[in-house]
């Protein structure tokens, strides 16, 4: 029995005598290298499509899985009913342009001299009807006439004189032109319906949908044939690039990284296979550690969350796959 006591007394001794002159190891002191390991998951940008105008659903050019070019016409609406809209705002505004265009002319010369024309035929009845009241008034004396044959001559001269002062004045509008609040006015109203047109083709143009980015279609929401408005999603596209990797980084190793810094990632798929990658983002906030990511530390400790570019992520990287952080070895100086 006292064989064994002493057997454990030299044990322990032994591992206390490790664990002292590991401690300095531990505390920093050695100046030994250690890499940095972090724990993250890929993160991959989702973008929800849809048209910006409502209508039919005319066709589907692509399906779940499938992967896209950016720019590539992807879906379509029955395109008609905007062609129609189109085509009445070209019209609208062809005719506003003309008018003011008209407006900006003026008279032309042969309106013009058929004003004048008419101005001087009212002139000579005017002539005629002051002769003809001349003529009765001396005749009214002797009896000759009777008051109600002065009074209609009277009549004739004062509604030639109005005749041949509308026609003067008609002569001066055609002469002078279009006012200035006129031309204004008609160049707002072709000014709107241009806008009008513009609005109904860029419409028109709304009812192809294209991809925004080179990707891959996760879900087909809507099919040919349904009614949609612009708040409805057709497609939901994971784009192929950027890929990034969402990681944390405890307190105590924050020193340690900056952005810029080159990394290399691994998953478990392909733990052989890394990919380069650089820190492009550190939270200035620390937050508790999320229970989606596995690390060594506890769940408690503070961490501060990374974004991490990865170069040519391939194929092989999926949404939400978690994945290993390498970072370049570092003298410990705490």
């Amino acid at each position: 029995m006292k064989k064994v006591a002493i057997l454990i007394a030299i044990v322990a001794a032994a591992l206390a005598g490790a664990w002292w002159f590991d401690l300095p190891a531990r505390l920093g002191f050695a100046g030994e290298t250690r890499q940095l390991v972090l724990y993250g998951n890929v993160d991959i940008r989702q973008v929800s499509l849809g048209f910006r105008v409502s209508g039919r659903i005319a066709e589907l050019r692509v399906d779940e899985g499938d992967a896209v070019k950016a720019g590539e016409l992807i879906a379509r609406l029955d395109a008609e009913p905007f062609r129609q809209a189109l085509g009445a705002a070209e019209a609208e505004a062809e005719a506003a342009r003309a008018t003011l265009g008209k407006l900006k002319a003026g008279a032309r010369s042969a309106e013009i001299a058929q004003a004048r024309a008419t101005y001087e035929e009212r002139l000579a009845e005017l002539e005629n009807a002051k002769l003809a009241y001349d003529r009765a008034n001396r005749l009214r004396p002797n009896g000759t006439i009777s008051q109600a044959e002065l009074d209609q001559a009277s009549a004739s001269r004062a509604a030639a004189d109005a005749r041949a002062r509308s026609a003067r004045e008609a002569l001066v509008l055609l002469e002078e032109g279009s006012r200035a609040e006129d031309i204004a006015a008609a160049a707002a109203q072709a000014n709107a319906a241009t806008a009008k047109e513009e609005s109904a083709r860029i419409s028109l143009k709304d009812t192809e949908l294209a991809a925004p980015s080179d990707g891959i279609i996760l879900s087909r929401v809507r099919e040919a044939g349904a009614i949609v408005s612009p708040a409805d999603v057709v497609y939901v596209l994971s784009l192929t690039e950027p890929v990034w990797v969402r990681a944390y980084v405890a307190e105590p190793d924050l020193g340690r990284v900056h952005p810029g810094m080159k990394v290399t990632i691994t998953s478990d798929t392909a733990p052989s296979h890394g990919y380069e990658g650089t820190i492009g983002f550190i939270s200035p906030v620390a937050e508790f550690t999320p229970k989606s990511v596995e690390t060594p530390e506890l769940r408690t400790d503070l961490v501060y969350r990374l974004r991490i570019v990865i170069a040519n992520p391939g194929k092989d990287l999926r949404q939400g796959m978690p994945v290993t952080v390498h970072l370049p070895d570092a003298k410990e100086t705490s």
